[in-house]
């Protein structure tokens, strides 16, 4: 069996490398395994190039607050990673104390200009993380262009300097850049200015209070009026205005981060006769339905028809949500053990490992007979949605078939007089018959296996023999099914 193993980061507790490791160790032996890593274009990103074969370089840069720090650029042929979250991210703030009106870009922008020193002529900035409100400023003095006030004095970093821009000189721009392609790796659609813009809705994670917001949304608004470029164009917002930036003077082009570095890792690929593909984050929840790594890998494997599972800390979505985002299963460590999913999450998730093949593989989806609401047009029918309808089918003639207060049918298994109850066969995963379509089911129905016309067996509920002496139980069998009799009763 090929497992394709793609999981995000567990913030917190482990790399998206240790998560693929840890799952690693619970498969059994014989078990072919591909490793990649991914990231959605934020913390991580150059760690899963790296995964995926490129060179590491490390180079000192400026950090978010003029301190120096040495940050990772992956190298990948013609190719380089800049992660920003390495160069100008909260996680290298010193001490993580925040600066909101005076932290910079500057370190990304070396970056970059290491990597074109190292003769690349592509570059994917991955912007997710940042520490700054400035708009792309630093990235870009960082790469030859002049700020002054309107005494002609270079401003000095940050946002909130922004409001005292006067000119901006871009003819000492590095001439490299006119050859270079950028791709701006980035889930983030916001635009620069306003309600939904950088300041307003990222700066207060960066540490900014409503005084500094007003402060860098004033500086942003100047920068965007003397630089030029559209602060409205999605995108323009991402990573404090690092977007922006590079949007209007880089000439980037904006792609989905977790799309950027799947093509990056080679995930289509390593598709190639996969079985199954695990992915996963710290949380899924909301975030993870709008561009997060998760929800990405997903989309490309069921694209490919190869099933994909997730690992998580925890899972905040409900059924319908995680299947309409093609998870054929997920399995979260604080179901396992709320105790200690935090503290031994690689121990857990190698736990976790022979269920993901043993629920969730090729095996683990199974005919399920359906009679009533859980038919197409039903009220139960939602729950097993999207899984393959196998077409019309009816039990063998060993059943009779009851309708429960004309609210739901029931089939029940006889010696004699029997009749063939109609109805439909879809394949549909044992996890989703546990976990949606047996709780959508009425209390007086119960998981049974019956058997079909053709002699094969299926999965169906029948009633609860308790409810054999209920005064609600009508006899139905002569009306030729559910549908049927509901049009008779009118």
């Amino acid at each position: 069996m090929k497992v394709v193993l793609a999981p995000d980061k567990f913030k917190g507790t482990l790399t998206a490398a240790e998560v693929a490791a840890a799952v690693v160790a619970g498969l059994p032996a014989s078990t072919d395994v591909v490793q990649l890593p991914v990231a959605d274009g934020g913390e991580g990103t150059a760690a899963a190039a790296l995964a995926a074969g490129a060179v590491a370089r490390t180079v000192r840069v400026t950090g978010p607050t003029g301190e120096p720090v040495d940050a990772v650029l992956a190298l990948l042929g013609d190719t380089a990673v800049v992660e920003l979250a390495g160069a100008s991210g909260l996680a290298v703030l010193p001490g993580g104390v925040p600066a909101a009106q005076t932290a910079t870009s500057a370190g990304t922008g070396e970056l970059v200009r290491a990597a074109l020193d190292a003769g690349c002529t592509r570059i994917v900035l991955g912007v997710g993380g940042s520490a700054c409100t400035d708009g792309g400023a630093g990235l870009l003095t960082a790469l030859g262009a002049r700020l002054t006030d309107a005494a002609g004095a270079d401003l000095p970093p940050g946002g909130a300097a922004l409001v005292r821009l006067h000119a901006v000189d871009l003819a000492g721009l590095d001439p490299r850049l006119a050859g270079t392609e950028v791709v701006l790796a980035t889930d983030v659609d916001n635009p620069l200015l306003g309600p939904t813009g950088a300041a307003a809705v990222y700066g207060p994670q960066k540490g900014a209070d409503p005084d500094d917001v007003v402060a860098l949304e004033a500086g942003l608004a100047r920068w965007a009026a003397v630089l030029g470029g559209d602060p409205d164009v999605p995108g323009a917002g991402a990573a404090g205005g690092v977007g922006f930036g590079a949007l209007a003077v880089l000439g980037a082009v904006r792609r989905p981060g977790i799309d950027v570095v799947l093509d990056l890792v080679g995930f289509d690929a390593a598709l190639a006769g996969a079985d199954l593909v695990v992915t996963g984050e710290g949380s899924l929840d909301e975030q993870t339905l709008h561009g997060k790594a998760p929800a990405g890998v997903a989309a490309r494997a069921r694209a490919a028809g190869v099933p994909v599972v997730a690992v998580a800390g925890r899972c905040l979505l409900d059924a319908e949500q995680l299947r309409a985002a093609g998870f054929r299963a997920v399995f979260a460590l604080a179901d396992l053990d709320p105790d200690r999913c935090t503290t031994h999450p690689a121990e857990l998730l190698a736990r976790l490992a022979p269920r993901l093949i043993r629920e969730a593989g090729p095996m683990s989806t199974i005919p399920l007979f359906v009679n009533g609401e859980g038919m197409r047009g039903g009220s139960v029918h939602p729950s097993i949605a999207g899984h393959p309808f196998l077409g019309e089918a009816a039990t063998a003639p060993r059943y009779r078939f009851y309708s429960v207060g004309d609210r739901f049918p029931a089939l029940w298994p006889v010696e004699e007089g029997g009749v063939g109850v109609p109805g439909e066969l879809y394949d549909v995963p044992l996890t989703v018959i546990r976990d949606a379509f047996i709780p959508a089911e009425p209390p007086e129905l119960e998981l049974s296996v019956i058997e079909l016309a053709d002699g094969s067996a299926a999965l169906a509920v029948v009633l609860r023999e308790a409810e054999l002496g209920s005064p609600e139980l009508v006899d139905i069998s002569a009306a030729g099914g559910w549908r049927e009799h509901r049009g008779a009763a009118g």
